[in-house]
């Protein structure tokens, strides 16, 4: 299935630096049109998710920024132009979702994730949301970073209103994977290498919980698998959660690389 909606505002703009004004972040709120959004530092307050933005193409940023400024329940925290400015935006402004460009000068979205997930830890706040974005279907980049604990994946020439609802997805606590992409990222990231056997807390899953474990590392969102397994929602996110804290995964990105990399779904 493909994303490319023809002639996309958000497609893929020419790679490089920006062509005018800085590439970094100014790490100040009354920047000229860069870094955080006036008004909005304390976003994530009035109820609304705030998304920051990490990518190195000014058009891009640009076109993003409009699209969440559009949407009353979003709120726009501020944008970088590379990873290491992306760091200081998302310690300054604490967002609950960040947008983060694989591809980038100074330090790239692969190491930025590792680094904001780093900080929030040892900082004992709460870690963002970072969904990568990447031009290439299959990017080892974003399988990394998928590894290292960002909850989605997606191409940059996504249509908008799938990038919005991925944006509130991964806010709810679920995965995103660009649609038709998560088996070849799943085997480019596993290669052919032989598949491990589970471990040993793989065994402790009820039935029940091995069953909702199978669903939802096929992509089946809560509600889908409410339906098929016929329980409430709010069951079905208490058993993903059980199924989370048995196997020590963080999320359920973690949960479908998890279930491929040992063989339990092909």
């Amino acid at each position: 299935m493909s994303l490319t909606p023809p002639a996309s505002p958000f497609g893929d703009q020419p790679t490089g630096r920006d062509s005018a004004g800085p590439t970094g972040y100014n790490g100040s709120a009354a920047a000229s049109g860069y870094g955080a959004a006036p008004g909005d530092e304390t976003a994530a307050s009035d109820g609304r998710i705030s998304v920051a933005l990490v990518d190195d193409q000014a058009l891009f940023r640009a076109g993003i920024r409009m699209l969440i400024e559009s949407q009353p329940d979003l709120a726009f925290a501020g944008e970088a132009g590379d990873g290491r400015a992306g760091l200081a935006l998302i310690a300054e402004t604490r967002p609950d979702v960040v947008l983060m460009d694989v591809r980038m000068p100074v330090m790239d979205g692969i190491e930025a994730t590792v680094r904001a997930l780093e900080d929030a830890a040892r900082s004992g706040s709460k870690a963002p949301k970072i969904v990568v974005l990447t031009t290439f279907d299959l990017d080892e980049g974003a399988a990394h970073a998928l590894r290292s604990g960002a909850s989605g994946f997606l191409l940059k020439d996504t249509q908008p209103p799938f990038l919005l609802a991925a944006i509130r997805t991964v806010h709810a606590g679920n995965a995103v994977i660009a649609p038709g992409e998560t088996q070849a990222l799943m085997k480019h990231l596993m290669g052919d290498a032989p598949k491990p056997q589970p471990p040993a807390e793989f065994g402790q899953l009820t039935a029940r919980e091995r069953d909702i474990f199978l669903l939802a590392a096929r992509g089946l969102s809560n509600a889908e698998i409410a339906s098929t397994e016929f329980l409430s929602e709010s069951t079905v996110k208490t058993h993903i959660s059980r199924v989370l804290a048995k196997l020590g995964l963080r999320d359920r990105v973690q949960l479908v690389i998890f279930a491929y990399e040992h063989g339990l779904i092909a």
